[in-house]
């Protein structure tokens, strides 16, 4: 379920209604990751059940997925099989996408070994629509399926450029910044959402000079930020480009946003406001428990990650803000193989699976949210509240932000790049190294990485 276009973590707890789902990205050991998800972990899907028969006369429809996706969690399952006593359900879960996608790519190759119903993470969507595409049903083609109810650039991620759309998005992860209220109130920062968003309004520099005041005065013991590898991608997910440009060109080096993002974190670093942790690391987990931040970049999903971590007293001291600018981290795709054993019931599944209808309960449950942007409305949606930011409206929060996420090229090595910039490069500021000395060592190892 999630963009993650950075390896991303989700853990799903069930209290406060948000959950987290956590899917690592493929190589990446890091961020949408943790090894707190539920499912039954095993190679994959390697297709040897028997896929066909459900007994009893049923058609048995399986599902190959990474992490926890939540639709058992929140129901859907059960409620899909009412409506259709012919069909059951049965996923296949591999915790972590390092795992399931090199799985899921051979799988694809060879066309043989396939679930009816496969995952794909954001992060390797371009990859899979690139190499992939002719082994994967067109769905935009089955039935009940309107590509207007799904936000355009989601739509767009999963279609190749014979106008095939192979995945339908299931999620994605609008960005903005959680916050402690009472760390705010105790270095002199106000606490309330609208002028918390005002101090840093159109700009991510203005969010490094809130952290400069925030130190001034900041509680023993605390930074402003959580993580370097956090804020990084924070901004480069809110740029119109970063990796690659509009041709499938990697540009990561040669794209003056990609540097002046990591000149702004390593700045932050510098200046002892960012925290010197991996973001999903044991360390960086004991940080949101003993409240050693006062604000990270936060994508829905990621309200039921500072749950899990937090000690009980809490709930309730945190917020939500607009950030500087919008931007995406988390979000997955469902695909069917053309050589899925059951096809045609998968592409129905499918197609129900992510129907607006079922994105919203899914969000007020699992705390996916939606990448149909006519669920937005939804009272789903709308009324949506957590335990840990108390009454703020996230639903309207986080719907704002997924209307103004930029459209931004992904290329298939995405996270490879994004991983070499953050543990290979801005997190070594935290440890002493100059911006230029993390710069060159970050380049180098992705360099070395794309020539693999």
């Amino acid at each position: 379920m999630r963009a993650r276009t950075l390896p991303f973590s989700r853990q799903r707890t069930n209290g406060g209604k948000l959950f987290t789902r956590k899917a690592l990205a493929i190589a990446a050991v890091v961020s949408m990751g943790t090894g707190l998800l539920a499912g039954c972990a095993d190679d994959g899907g390697d297709g040897d059940s028997d896929s066909s028969s459900g007994g009893e006369g049923k058609t048995t429809v399986t599902l190959g997925l990474f992490g926890t996706f939540g639709f058992k969690e929140a129901g859907l399952y059960a409620e899909y099989e009412k409506l259709n006593p012919d069909i059951k359900i049965a996923e296949n879960v591999v915790e972590r996408n390092e795992n399931y996608y090199p799985a899921l790519l051979n799988h694809l190759t060879t066309n043989s070994g396939l679930q009816d119903v496969q995952a794909v993470e954001v992060g390797n969507i371009a990859e899979i629509v690139a190499t992939q595409g002719d082994k994967l049903e067109d769905l935009s083609k089955a039935e009940g399926v309107n590509k207007s109810d799904w936000l355009e650039w989601k739509w767009e991620q999963a279609t190749t450029k014979d106008g095939q759309t192979i995945g339908l998005g299931t999620d994605i992860g609008p960005m903005a910044i959680c916050y402690r209220k009472d760390l705010f109130e105790e270095a002199g920062l106000p606490s309330d959402r609208a002028e918390v968003a005002k101090l840093w309004e159109g700009d991510w520099e203005k969010l490094v000079q809130v952290g400069e005041d925030y130190q001034k005065k900041a509680p023993k013991g605390t930074t402003f930020l959580d993580s370097p590898g956090g804020l990084l991608n924070a901004i480069l997910s809110s740029e119109e480009e970063k990796f690659y440009d509009a041709s499938g060109e990697v540009v990561y080096k040669t794209n003056p946003a990609v540097k002046d993002a990591f000149d702004l974190t390593s700045e932050a670093a510098e200046k002892g406001m960012i925290g010197a942790q991996t973001q999903f690391q044991p360390s960086w987990d004991q940080t949101i428990s003993n409240n050693k931040f006062a604000a990270m970049a936060c994508p829905p999903w990621m309200l039921g990650y500072i749950k899990g971590k937090s000690q009980p007293d809490a709930a309730g001291k945190w917020d939500v803000a607009v950030p500087p600018k919008s931007g995406n981290w988390g979000g997955s795709f469902l695909s069917v193989p053309k050589s899925a054993k059951n096809a045609d019931e998968a592409k129905k599944l499918v197609a129900w699976l992510t129907a607006p209808e079922q994105q919203a309960k899914l969000f007020e449950v699992q705390g996916s949210f939606p990448s149909a942007q006519t669920a937005f409305d939804s009272p789903e949606v709308t009324g949506a509240k957590n335990d840990m930011t108390g009454d703020a409206p996230i639903g309207e929060i986080f719907s704002e932000a997924a209307q103004q996420i930029p459209v931004q090229p992904i290329g298939p090595k995405d996270q490879i790049i994004q991983q070499g910039l953050t543990d290979n490069g801005v997190i070594l500021v935290t440890k002493g190294k100059s911006a230029e000395e993390a710069w060159e060592t970050a380049t180098k190892t992705i360099d070395n990485n794309l020539d693999k």
